[in-house]
């Protein structure tokens, strides 16, 4: 813990000191616009991280922060960032159900995905080679998200390529729900996207469900996170799957 927490204060200070504190920018939320020109957001978001930095987003669980997957060296900011260890495995978020083919062996009809997705879940495949083989190169399964938060899924089409997404605060401290709640990291970012506050109880704080659905014909659930019984009802009731535990 302590020679991680050494590494993680020195690559910070590296990456850090040629620039200052991320710049806020505020999104029309609720037709309370600050930032109404989405479109132009999305492009600063997209610029930012092909460019190689690291962002904050609001997502329909939690706010995040992201890097381009394909980028290892975007990839090893957005761990230092987290102080995370580097074996604890980071999901994936795609724009649209398509993309979980070619990023992953797809082991469920579609039906069952549009019924899951965009949601606040995160389903577990086997990987495909065309992901960056030293994104999470300790496994052979991937989480992906499709969050059901427009702005998220604009970002990641835009992109056109699979967003690294993972939730914005130091590794096993609280998750967020506001961009005040994670000024600690604002120093080791390039942009902070304000969606304002995204719930108003510690339940909201659970993140996404993630479920292991690499087996045909079964599930095991990873995390419980915010939708866990709907999701179970789904796989179980309406598509017969059996829970692996």
């Amino acid at each position: 813990m302590i020679v991680r927490n050494v590494f993680r204060s020195l690559y910070l200070s590296s990456i850090s000191n040629s620039r200052s504190m991320a710049s806020v920018i505020k999104l029309n939320v609720n037709d309370t616009a600050i930032f109404t020109d989405t479109k132009a957001a999305v492009l600063k978001a997209v610029s930012s991280l092909q460019a190689g930095n690291v962002i904050a987003v609001p997502t329909d669980t939690i706010y995040g922060v992201a890097a381009l997957a394909q980028d290892i060296s975007a990839v090893k900011k957005l761990y230092a960032v987290k102080g995370r260890n580097g074996h604890n495995p980071i999901a994936i978020c795609v724009s649209n159900v398509q993309d979980l083919f070619r990023w992953s062996h797809v082991t469920v009809t579609q039906d069952l995905l549009n019924d899951l997705l965009p949601g606040a879940v995160t389903l577990v495949f086997r990987r495909k080679p065309e992901l960056n083989p030293e994104f999470n190169p300790f496994t052979d399964l991937i989480g992906i998200r499709i969050p059901n938060y427009p702005f998220v899924q604009q970002i990641a089409a835009a992109a056109g390529s699979p967003v690294a997404l993972t939730s914005a605060n130091i590794s096993a401290a609280k998750s967020t729900l506001c961009v005040e709640e994670f000024e600690n990291l604002w120093p080791h970012l390039d942009l902070v996207f304000d969606g304002g506050i995204i719930g108003d109880s510690e339940e909201a704080r659970l993140g996404s469900t993630v479920i292991n659905l690499s087996v045909p014909g079964q599930f095991t659930i990873i995390r419980p996170g915010s939708v866990y019984q709907k999701t179970v009802d789904i796989l179980k009731n309406k598509y017969g799957l059996k829970e692996f535990r």
